[in-house]
């Protein structure tokens, strides 16, 4: 199993179970998320309490809705950015990210990056906005969005702000 950690942070922010397709020229990874419901647990043991003189009081079992991805990698969603605040981000990003890239990865990081940043500020209105478990400030966002009349969100990645560990 591959897991893709944080660069800057090292919080686990996606794993290979989850595949992606490439956009922006590699520099983005689009991963489709579902809806799950999870801690819903129906266990049918064949009794019938009306049958037996009881009450069938059911069970509380704190089901909830929660999206595949942000459940499994504890993703903390942030308020979201107006424009000046995303392009303040991205700068401190760049600055962070480029130092850590080597040789064709960080030419092509800096050859391509404000063509992805681009992409992403019309799509401000429409983005969550998340990040690791650790709440770093300086690590990567991870992108949140539906796209037309999907029920599921699509997450958007920094390519190079992952790095690929076996487990």
């Amino acid at each position: 199993m591959l897991v893709y950690q944080d660069l800057l942070t090292g919080d686990e922010l996606l794993s290979d179970s989850f595949p992606y397709k490439e956009i922006q020229n590699g520099m983005l990874w689009e991963v489709e998320g579902k809806w799950v419901v999870k801690g819903a647990v129906d266990v049918d043991i064949g009794a019938n309490p009306s049958a037996e003189g009881g009450e069938d009081e059911g069970v509380d079992d704190q089901a909830v809705k929660v999206v595949d991805i942000v459940d499994t990698f504890r993703l903390q969603e942030q308020p979201a950015f107006d424009k000046k605040q995303f392009v303040t981000f991205m700068k401190r990003y760049i600055k962070l990210l480029t130092p850590k890239l080597e040789g064709e990865t960080q030419e092509h990081f800096k050859k391509n990056i404000e063509a992805a940043t681009k992409f992403l500020l019309p799509k401000l209105g429409d983005l969550q906005f998340f990040v690791g478990e650790s709440m770093h400030d300086d690590g990567s966002l991870v992108f949140a969005y539906y796209k037309d009349g999907a029920t599921d969100p699509t997450f958007l990645y920094f390519a190079h702000g992952l790095k690929e560990v076996k487990c």
